[in-house]
């Protein structure tokens, strides 16, 4: 596919705002308010709780750790690439996914946070068919604070999506793709590619 510039995968912004103050997650813990309900549900909905954090190798100082990504089908085994593996990431792009057109799908990733609490991370697309920009999305992901022993992985499901129909739009798709927080801090950016076919391979 025709090279994808780093302006092509660059997320929106919001006219005047502006990342708020870094706390850590123990800042974040102390913030109790027994009367304040708000507050209790925004910290449970950041994963901020009692349990123990994961251990974390210090030299790794990723904040955002991608584990896996796959294709959701109805009806269908989840395709799933698991980034652990050597290659993995190689194999997106000259492996291509096989989608039967007109299907609906969704892409969902597994990942952990570590180290800090993760602010505002994006999923970010551009997806282009013979050097031609046919799409580019944007999904907001949300906020997370670093796994726990009570909630190890995170995983979540993207949007749904319908794959094009017709024979004008079978074919070859090349991808690009990149995970970003609210600081412009690119946690993982990789090219891939599907096809578009009359019915699932078998």
């Amino acid at each position: 596919m025709a090279s994808v510039g780093d302006e092509d995968l660059v997320a929106s912004k919001t006219d005047g705002f502006k990342v708020g103050e870094k706390k850590t997650v123990e800042e974040y813990a102390k913030l109790v308010d027994q009367n304040d309900e708000s507050l209790n549900r925004w910290k449970a909905s950041l994963g901020i709780s009692n349990s123990p954090a994961l251990p974390v190798d210090p030299k790794d100082s990723r904040r955002c750790v991608i584990h896996s990504l796959a294709l959701e089908t109805a009806g269908r085994p989840d395709i799933t690439i698991d980034l652990s593996v050597p290659g993995a990431l190689e194999s997106l792009k000259s492996k291509p996914f096989a989608i039967k057109e007109g299907a609906k799908f969704r892409m969902k990733a597994t990942f952990k946070v570590q180290h800090d609490v993760l602010s505002g991370l994006k999923y970010l697309q551009v997806v282009k068919r013979k050097g031609i920009t046919v799409s580019k999305d944007e999904e907001m992901l949300g906020s997370y604070a670093p796994n726990t022993q009570e909630k190890p992985i995170y995983e979540k499901k993207f949007a749904e999506d319908e794959a094009p129909a017709g024979m004008m739009a079978r074919g070859h798709y090349g991808a690009v793709s990149k995970f970003v927080d609210d600081d412009d801090v690119t946690h993982l950016k990789f090219e891939w590619s599907f096809d578009i076919a009359k019915d699932w391979k078998q």
